[in-house]
């Protein structure tokens, strides 16, 4: 396996103990857009880890599919150690498995389904012929209708019952293709009665919780009552976790407007998506899905094969790089890397290519003015609001190096976010959580150890920090977003709603003379 070639070999101590943002220099090699990457064995070192970060990485997803709190601790535990010694937050993600169907052990290693053969799914767990297949959901017999699609193997094989008898579907080959053991199975169209939170997600939420997990996913979510279950399994074990709705199902294309506006962020899962409707649909549904979540003012990230090739070549093809900067250019907020990361042979290599391709994206954009939402995020108080909108565009019209915003809760810095304004924000709170949630927020620099609660103390850190890594000089200007209740404190932030009712411009007075 690789361990990469595009940065120096180093372990882990061997990165500086400074923020990844120290210079304006090193900002400026780091993407608007935020990558996350699927932590797995070819990434879950101490050093792979803390090369990623060094590469982009702002979130790490631990996927629950491919194991449970016993073998993600650990990681959990490496992360927060290296955020603890660069300085710098670093987000998680706990994506749970969901009611993923899959094939059970099949009689033989691999079986070729071939066209117009017939199979048969049979209850049990023990097949005693090639052509019988058993599921990990045990109602499948009974739920299938004479008619119904079923794709097996990420789709590259599809199947259609012929013949229903107790515990017994008979099915007929339309699509030939390979199967293998305990490999995925999709049902477009069909409705089944299987719960979207298992009794092992349930339990994996309440780790998460325990945790301080900062994101968790929900999977194949059919409805905003799912969000709302999760929600609630998350806030009474005392977490603020924000909720990730995964769309992969039509059910979830169907109400998708409900769903978003019930999620903190969603996820376009194309892997199951794309085998749940029609494939050619696909960038349809995905650049859809994601004009929602800006309609909603809710962070979107795609995912599935965004650099797919890079598992086992150094090099992506040119339609991956172009299908990142397409999601980029739509308007995503985050990237996702699933196996390129977790199992391939150039983890490091792949970060790298993402931030590159975000960065060259990104730069064709920079000189246009901050977006003004349609839509309202549900959250933020009318002032606020307008208070946003300003800070936004004054920065633009006066040529800002940087805007500054205090927020307890992160919903400032994340309307922020929303605008799109390319005047870099560096996103600032009491709250260590808040600060490793704005990780996932387009553009927002959370930063450490600003006071978030003294507006008159955050002008003075503001202009010393940007001066001294590099950012402003003497006379430039910085916007501030601030409240006049912040000086009170985070509780009569929450009291008054978050309102932020100021927006200040500041004039760099540089870094006093020892």
């Amino acid at each position: 396996m690789a361990t990469g070639t595009l940065l120096p070999q180093a372990t882990f101590l061997d990165f500086p103990i400074l923020s990844t943002m120290e210079s304006s220099q090193e900002h400026n090699q780091r993407t608007r857009t935020k990558i996350v990457a699927t932590v797995g064995p070819a990434s879950s070192s101490p050093e792979m880890l803390a090369r990623l970060i060094h590469a982009g990485v702002d979130v790490f997803r631990l996927n629950m599919a491919h194991g449970g709190p016993e073998l993600q601790q650990p990681h959990v535990d490496n992360i927060r150690s290296l955020s603890e010694r660069i300085g710098e937050p670093i987000a998680i993600l706990a994506d749970l498995a969901g009611p993923k169907i899959r094939l059970g052990n099949l009689s033989e290693d691999a079986i070729t389904c071939e066209l117009g053969a017939e199979f048969f799914f049979i209850h049990g767990a023990e097949p005693q012929a090639p052509n019988e297949l058993t599921s990990t959901y045990a109602a499948l017999v009974k739920e299938l209708r004479i008619g119904d699609r079923v794709m097996l193997a990420d789709g590259t094989v599809t199947m259609i019952v012929e013949g229903k008898k107790p515990g017994h579907a008979r099915l007929r080959v339309v699509q030939q293709g390979v199967i293998r053991s305990r490999q995925g199975i999709n049902l477009p169209g069909v409705k089944l009665s299987v719960p979207a939170i298992s009794v092992t997600d349930h339990q994996h939420a309440i780790w998460a919780a325990g945790a301080g997990i900062d994101f968790v996913g929900l999977s194949f979510i059919r409805s905003p009552d799912e969000v709302r279950t999760l929600k609630d399994i998350l806030r009474s074990c005392g977490s603020n976790a924000r909720v990730v709705a995964k769309i992969e199902k039509r059910e979830a294309l169907d109400r998708l407007d409900e769903i978003v506006a019930e999620a903190d962020a969603v996820m376009v899962a194309r892997g199951d998506l794309g085998v749940e409707i029609d494939v050619a649909q696909m960038p349809i549904e995905q650049k859809r899905i994601i004009a929602t979540c800006q309609r909603f003012q809710r962070p979107v990230i795609i995912a599935t094969q965004m650099l797919d090739s890079m598992q086992e070549s150094p090099r992506p093809t040119r339609a991956e790089a172009t299908d990142v900067a397409n999601a980029i250019l739509d308007g995503a907020d985050a990237c996702m890397l699933s196996g390129e990361t977790a199992i391939g042979h150039y983890p490091l290599e792949t970060v790298v290519m993402m931030n590159r391709i975000a960065m060259a994206t990104e730069a064709s954009v920079q000189r246009r003015p901050p977006r003004d939402p349609e839509g309202n995020s549900g959250a933020l108080h009318g002032i606020t609001r307008a208070a946003v909108q300003a800070a936004g565009h004054m920065a633009f019209d006066l040529e800002a190096k940087l805007v500054f915003v205090a927020s307890h809760s992160g919903r400032t810095a994340l309307a922020l976010s929303q605008h799109r304004s390319f005047v870099p924000t560096v996103g600032v709170s009491s709250s260590e959580e808040t600060l490793r949630q704005m990780c996932l927020y387009w553009g927002v620099m959370p930063l450490r150890g600003a006071p978030a609660t003294d507006l008159q103390g955050l002008i003075k850190h503001a202009d010393e920090w940007a001066c001294r890594v590099g950012f402003a000089t003497q006379g430039d200007r910085i916007v501030i977003v601030g409240g006049s209740h912040l000086a009170a404190g985070p509780e009569d932030e929450e009291m008054a709603g978050g309102v932020h009712d100021i927006v200040l411009v500041h004039e760099v007075e540089g870094l006093a003379s020892s």
